[in-house]
Parts: structure tokens; sequence; C-alpha cells
């Protein structure tokens, strides 16, 4: 190659080299706000609070978490997206929620508007008052075939986990339920314990306390893979009883807003590559609350997350719950 032309070149390509190091040495000159939209002491604020703790480390900046719970999660999303982009504002949650937000006309918001930074992916549960007499999942769903709309479950409201969850058993069952609402997956998870309610289908991770006090008697997985919970044991999968059953993985995580600096994400991307893969925090976090332990960032977080937003959205849709059509906002139907 001539001379001439391999100087520019060389000088490009450091200059290519040094800004993507750059990009990279994100430092953090304040504290970071974490918007977490759900209620303490839930399945979104459990992680997060642990994910945050290990961030604190690798950013050498404090993150305060802030809950804004309302609207099932909308309330406190929408709050992160008004807030300036300059890296500071993230919020947190379960992806299918974000994804989904669009399709019931809650928040002009879509999965690729954000970075996703997962941690790990929470298993719904059905759960019942330990004095109800369902001792198994078939007991429960012969009393809701038996007493339409009688039985009372308990979830964090229209486009909760506990709300996708409870929705696939009826489409899967052909049953129906009496929908109880609350601000997050905690106080639903309650409900049930004291009896407030009968059943919750909430997540794992929110129901792992009140499971090993006997107060909630956990039925089934809301999947077709039995799970393990510390203290309790195995519970089997809805497959077992409603052949054929699936749920797609629901992804959690921390989600920061596209239209931040490069360098944020950039920086964010080498702690999920390189130190978030191997937490023994939130592998522990994982292993006690019945959760599965994924760290993942980018294209493959994207991609990660997509079924379960496409089959609850598709799920909406068919039960005319849905404002917006998922196929004109990019969902198409499965």
């Amino acid at each position: 190659m001539h001379t001439a032309l391999v100087r520019p070149l060389l000088v490009a390509s450091l200059l290519a080299v040094a800004s993507a190091s750059a990009l990279a040495q994100w430092k953090p000159d304040r504290p970071i706000t974490l918007i977490v939209p759900w209620a303490p002491g839930g399945s979104t604020d459990q992680v997060s609070r642990v994910t945050a703790a290990e961030l604190e480390k690798h950013l050498g900046q404090k993150i305060v978490i802030m809950n804004q719970p309302g609207a099932s999660g909308s309330v406190g999303t929408k709050n992160a997206m008004a807030a300036p982009a300059d890296g500071y504002t993230w919020t947190a949650g379960g992806a299918k929620d974000l994804g989904t937000y669009k399709v019931l006309g809650m928040l002009d918001t879509s999965a690729s508007d954000w970075n996703l930074y997962l941690n790990v992916a929470h298993i719904a549960v059905v759960g019942v008052n330990a004095d109800t007499p369902y001792k198994t999942m078939a007991e429960l769903l012969a009393a809701m075939k038996a007493k339409p709309g009688a039985v009372s479950v308990a979830t964090a409201g229209v486009n909760s986990s506990g709300h996708s969850a409870i929705e696939a058993i009826a489409r899967a069952a052909g049953v129906t339920y009496k929908h109880v609402t609350y601000d997050g997956g905690a106080p639903a998870a309650v409900a049930a314990a004291s009896g407030e309610t009968q059943v919750t289908t909430q997540l794992a991770a929110e129901q792992t306390d009140m499971i090993r006090a006997k107060k909630i008697r956990p039925l089934a997985v809301v999947g077709d893979k039995s799970i393990e919970i510390e203290g309790f044991g195995t519970i089997p999968p809805l497959s077992q009883f409603i052949p054929g059953f699936k749920d797609p993985i629901n992804y959690f995580g921390i989600f920061v807003p596209k239209a931040a600096p490069p360098e944020v994400a950039a920086t964010l991307n080498k702690i999920w590559a390189t130190e978030m893969v191997k937490s023994d925090a939130l592998k522990k976090y994982a292993q006690a609350r019945g959760a599965m332990f994924a760290p993942m960032s980018g294209d493959e977080a994207q991609k990660a997350v997509f079924p379960a937003i496409q089959s609850y959205a598709w799920t909406q849709q068919a039960a005319g719950k849905a404002k917006v059509s998922p196929d004109t906002v990019g969902i198409p139907k499965p």
C-alpha cells in the first residue's frame, strides 16, 4: 500500500481505539437514580437492590433506589423516560412488561428503545392460601371450572408477571377467575398468605418466604419445568396438569434509555460481560428465590426477551385487552 495512504489509516485506527477506550471509561460523578416501578419487597425491588450493590463496586458511585409503583409499572417507567437522557436515571423490571406497554396503551415505548441489562429470569408460581382446600393444581383447576369467576387471584395488576401467568392458565384450561390487583408482587403474595385472596400467581421470588413459613402452598410452576426452592423442595410444572403447556421465560433487569450518552452503554456492557456474569451475589439470590441466573446485555438480551413479549402481547390481543394491535408495533404473531 502507498505510504501516503498508510499514515491516515494508521491515525484513523488509533483514533478509533482511543475513542472505544474512552467510551468504556464512564465514571459517574454523582449518584445514579434507579427507579423501581413496583412496590418494595417485590421481585423487581429485590433483584434490583442486589444488582445495584454489585454495580456500585465497579462504578464507584452510589445507586439510589426509588420505588415508584403504580399503573402496572408504567408510572415509574414513564418518569425514567421523562428524566434527562444523561445516563443518570435508569429503571428496572420485567422485560415483558417494558415490551408490551405500547400494546396495552400505557406508554409509547418498546424494548428496543432501551439498553437492557438482564440479571435473572423470574418464574411465576401458582400459590394458594394454606387454609384453602386445594392440595393440588388439578383440584384448583376443577374448582375454577365448577365456579367460574369465583376463585380470587391476587396479582400486581394488568401487565404484571402474575397477570400474564393467570391469563395464560385461563386460556389453556378454559377457566375464569376473580382478579384482585395490588401495587406490586409482594403485596399480592401477602394477600394470598393472609387469606385476603385464595390464590396468587406472582413470582417465586415474591412467595418464597411465605412458602417456607407454610402460609402459601405452591401448586405448580407456570411453565414446563419444575423448580427447587431452598427450605421447601420441588414445585412441579403446570405442564403436568395441562399437557403441552409452555410459557416463555420472563427476564428481568435494569433498563437504560438508548438516548443516554454512548459511553454509559459501553461501560455497562463491559461490566455485564466481565463482572455480572460471575456475580456470586446474584447467583445466591437466584438460588434462594427460585429464579434463574441470567446476566445478558446488548443484542443477546434483546433476542432473549422477545418471545415473552410476543406471547403476552398476542395473549392480550386475543383476550380483547390490547389497545394497539401487536403487529402494528413490530410484534408479529407467533
